[in-house]
């Protein structure tokens, strides 16, 4: 079972261009089920081919009786059935047992996300007397400003920033690539952090040179940050201005989304912005965005007054 996942995994990576965070998150799931299989067969897992729909069903049943969230569910079983698809076609299993079980019923949950007023607050919380606080300020705005992942702020580069046209290059999901807008905001915060920066790598111990090809944020060492860095910098920032200590960097691209569509953004432009593969994807800030709605509603409706 292990050699074959491994095959799966590299198959992801080289065929399908996973992105690294894909990748972890498989090699979680499959780890997850090779536990559970491991311990129902008395210590030896079987082999892709022994695996039965059986299986798979008391699998589903163990996660739900250990409070597992049905989003989780369903990934997991996504995983397999990509797993077992691919078994199929390299011959080393004749079924995909993974493939009569189905995903478990919920309603998607709405994600968390900021106020105008809330988002001002949080975005000039860090004191900008400071190397620390002039970075932390234009990575709060350029997150919010471009609605992008943690994963994919902390992958940026010098180089893929256009200050003249005020744009950024993104690498998103499945290594695809876009370009996202950057506001006066971000692009002012931007331009007082970049002297930090040169300074910084001038300074460094590790005598680097500055190339277009060096991250856009560096740490305290002039190297890439991590996204773990940037939770715990916002951690930091949700003490000082009180906002919910619930709040994650994600909350900052969706806090984006819906402001941009209580404003009157259309949905797939929003789509595309966020780099979104689905615009089913999208339409889950529909739901919050209803700040406008009221108001729509009373001037357009015959019988609203």
């Amino acid at each position: 079972m292990d050699q074959s996942v491994d095959r799966f995994l590299k198959f992801l990576q080289v065929e399908k261009n996973a992105s690294d965070l894909t990748i972890k998150s498989y090699a979680e799931d499959f780890k997850a089920i090779i536990d559970y299989l491991t311990d129902l067969y008395y210590g030896r897992c079987p082999g892709p081919a022994d695996i039965t729909t059986l299986d798979l069903d008391g699998y589903v049943a163990a996660m739900h009786d250990a409070g597992y969230a049905k989003a989780t569910i369903a990934r997991r079983l996504a995983s397999l059935r990509s797993f077992f698809r691919f078994g199929l076609q390299e011959g080393w299993v004749h079924e995909n047992p993974a493939k009569p079980l189905r995903n478990p019923r919920g309603g998607r949950s709405l994600p968390n996300f900021l106020s105008t007023q809330e988002i001002a607050k949080l975005l000039d919380a860090p004191p900008l007397a400071d190397f620390f606080g002039i970075r932390d300020r234009a990575i709060l705005e350029t997150m919010y400003s471009a609605g992008v992942r943690v994963g994919e702020l902390v992958g940026m580069n010098l180089a893929d920033l256009d200050p003249d046209l005020g744009l950024v290059r993104v690498r998103g999901k499945g290594k695809k690539e876009r370009f996202a807008p950057l506001g006066s905001f971000a692009k002012k915060a931007l331009m007082l952090w970049f002297p930090i920066r040169k300074d910084l790598i001038a300074g460094s111990k590790r005598r680097l040179k500055d190339s277009p090809e060096q991250p856009l944020f560096l740490n305290k060492f002039s190297g890439r940050l991590s996204t773990r860095s940037i939770g715990r910098m916002l951690e930091k920032y949700l003490k000082i201005t009180g906002l919910d200590r619930r709040t994650s960097p994600h909350t900052l691209r969706h806090s984006f989304a819906t402001h941009l569509l209580d404003r009157g953004a259309d949905i797939r432009s929003v789509q595309e912005l966020l780099g979104h593969k689905s615009i089913v994807t999208t339409q889950i800030y529909t739901h919050l965005s209803t700040a406008n709605l009221l108001e729509i509603y009373e001037k357009a409706h015959p019988r609203a007054k």
